[in-house]
C-alpha cells in the first residue's frame, strides 16, 4: 500500500473564516444552570458564565455544560437541607444510608429493612429534621432503633455503640424470649 502524503499549501488550509463557528449557549438552560456569558476559554472549550436557580454564579467549560457533567452549583446535593458541610458528615452519611436500606430496593440489606415493611417516617425525609431529632452523630455510634421490627423515627431511634446494637439484634430479641 502506498502511504499518501498531503502538501500544506495556501490552498488547501482552512482560513479563520472557513472553521467551524462557536455555538452560542448564551440564555440555555442545563439542568438548574442558565449561562449567561462567555469568559474565555481553556484548551479548545469554551468557558461560560452560569447562574445556578439558587442565585449562585459560576464558571463553566461548555464540553461539562454539554455532556452533563455540571447541571448545578452544588446546592443540588443539598436538597434535602443539608449543607455542603453537611454532605460530609457522619450524620449526614447516616441518615442517606438509612433511607437506602428502606427505599432502594436494589440496595444490599433491603430485604432485612424495606423489604420487611420498615419505613422511615414522614418527618425524616428532611435531613435537616432529622438532625433537629437525633442530633449529630456521636463518635462510634450509630443509629439503632430500640424496637428492632418499629420504624425508624425519633420515639424508636437513638445513637448506640455496636455492643448496644448486638444485644438489640432480631435474633438475640428471640432467643431472649425463648430462654426466658
Amino acid at each position: 500500500m502506498f502511504n499518501s502524503v498531503v502538501m500544506i499549501t495556501p490552498d488547501n488550509v482552512m482560513s479563520r473564516k472557513e472553521m467551524p463557528s462557536l455555538i452560542d449557549l448564551t440564555g440555555k438552560r442545563f439542568g438548574r444552570l442558565t449561562v449567561i456569558a462567555r469568559v474565555g476559554s481553556r484548551k479548545s472549550h469554551a468557558i461560560w458564565r452560569c447562574r445556578c436557580d439558587c442565585g449562585t454564579e459560576r464558571a463553566v467549560l461548555s464540553s461539562n455544560l454539554r455532556c452533563g457533567a455540571s447541571a448545578s452549583c452544588g446546592c443540588s446535593r443539598s436538597k434535602h437541607g443539608a449543607t455542603k458541610g453537611d454532605c460530609r458528615s457522619g450524620t449526614y452519611s447516616t441518615w442517606i444510608a438509612m433511607r437506602q436500606r428502606v427505599l432502594d430496593p436494589n440496595r444490599k440489606g433491603y430485604c432485612l429493612y424495606g423489604g420487611r415493611g420498615i419505613r422511615v417516617c414522614a418527618r425524616w425525609s428532611s435531613y435537616e429534621n432529622f438532625l433537629a431529632d437525633m442530633g449529630e452523630r456521636p463518635p462510634g455510634m450509630s443509629i439503632d432503633r430500640i424496637d428492632s421490627n418499629g420504624h425508624y423515627e425519633p420515639s424508636n431511634c437513638r445513637w448506640a455503640t455496636r455492643a448496644q446494637q448486638n444485644a438489640n439484634r432480631r435474633q438475640t430479641q428471640q432467643e431472649t424470649h425463648v430462654t426466658s
